[in-house]
């Protein structure tokens, strides 16, 4: 995860303790930092979105945790002290204890973050999530208008989302919009960074497209175009800081963003750019990204590196804690991924920014290519950029 409004603006950001290792709580390095849990407390979705890496529907799945689970799993998770727990789904806000969970959840200290597709969120729901605790609420949109209900599969559901905005910031809930880029939506940018300022959403989060479920079946975003979208969101990013309203802007699941964003900056501003280059190595991209800083509970109670990576079990919490899974150093795909650099081929081997990317999104390159260390083919950088060209 690339925080472009702390790195290409130089404005502090929420979570840069853990993600830059500033400000008061910051782990010694990147590579102790304990991972924020990702946990799909449920595979039923009110909608069938083109994207969905869980394949969720309408439908009750069986063998799915039960409220004894559940709160089992917070309590270890609260022992664990890990930063952060997503509830995602499905659509989670469905479960049948969601809200319980949640204040349970908050009552054991543990910071509570959504990610919900936002069609149920009326005033009262909303409400209510601001009253538990919830620290922050991810509503995804993906397109304006006919563009989003054609990606979420369901008719309305684009007004339901916009509302949800709404609701939420009515009751005073930090909310924001959450967006995988692909070739469906790549041509409604600039008026998704419209809405955002015209509905006041504090954070925004633009996810780069992952294969799995049935993401699998969308077509990459060309490259050229990949780097046309991310110089308009940091123009935006840019734009919303100098006007003395920034907004935590945010890219995901690609962290050659970041050797991207201190290039640009290498000729705008080289001070800023010697600042970002000094983050971005304390964080080490995806080095320290899945199976370190990132994980996955599905709703099945597997463990997985993240959440994209469900072909990779490391265990399952019905049977042992997941800080027992997560601190087991007899999984050897696990113990390699925390150790990756030495695995690393063809381009990602010799790149220059091996320290600051640390080879990309690893799922993503075994998805497109059935090699776990081979690079990823969505890296948007050319050869001379990474420094291969003379080679």
């Amino acid at each position: 995860m690339i925080n472009l409004t702390r790195l290409y603006c130089d404005v502090a950001q929420p979570m840069d303790h853990l993600r830059y290792g500033r400000g008061h709580g910051a782990p010694a390095t990147a590579a102790e930092r304990r991972p924020i849990v990702v946990w799909n407390i449920t595979r039923r979705c009110n909608l069938k979105c083109v994207h969905c890496y869980s394949d969720s529907t309408s439908a009750m799945y069986p063998g799915e945790l039960d409220w004894d689970q559940c709160k089992a799993v917070i309590d270890d998770l609260a022992d664990f002290k890990v930063p952060a727990l997503l509830l995602s789904g499905g659509e989670p806000t469905i479960h049948p204890h969601f809200f319980e969970l949640a204040e349970y959840a908050t009552g054991k200290g543990l910071r509570l973050t959504l990610s919900t597709n936002g069609t149920l969120l009326d005033p009262e729901r909303a409400s209510r999530v601001k009253d538990i605790g919830f620290s922050y609420v991810g509503i995804s949109l993906d397109g304006i208008g006919a563009t989003h209900d054609h990606f979420r599969g369901v008719q309305g559901a684009y007004d339901k989302a916009v509302q949800a905005f709404r609701n939420c910031r009515a009751v005073g809930q930090k909310v924001g919009l959450r967006l995988t880029l692909s070739q469906h939506n790549i041509d409604d940018l600039d008026r998704i960074l419209d809405l955002i300022e015209q509905e006041q959403i504090e954070r925004v989060c633009f996810y780069h497209l992952v294969y799995s479920g049935r993401g699998s079946n969308l077509l990459e975003v060309p490259h050229e175009k990949t780097r046309e979208a991310i110089d308009k969101i940091l123009a935006r990013t840019a734009q919303w800081a100098a006007t003395g309203q920034p907004r935590e802007v945010l890219t995901v699941d690609q962290p050659v963003d970041g050797p991207y964003l201190y290039m640009k900056l290498l000729g705008e501003n080289p001070e800023r750019a010697a600042k970002a280059m000094e983050l971005l190595e304390w964080n080490g991209g995806g080095k320290n990204s899945s199976g370190t800083g990132i994980s996955n509970i599905d709703t099945q109670g597997n463990v997985h590196p993240d959440q994209f990576w469900q072909e990779l079990t490391l265990g399952n919490v019905k049977e042992r804690p997941f800080s027992e899974i997560w601190t087991n150093r007899e999984n050897a795909t696990l113990a390699a991924l925390r150790d990756r650099s030495q695995h690393m081929k063809g381009r990602c081997a010799g790149c220059r920014f091996l320290n600051v990317c640390g080879g990309g999104f690893r799922v993503r390159a075994m998805q497109m290519t059935g090699d776990l260390w081979a690079p990823d083919p969505s890296c948007y950088l050319n050869d001379e950029e990474i420094g291969l060209a003379a080679q």
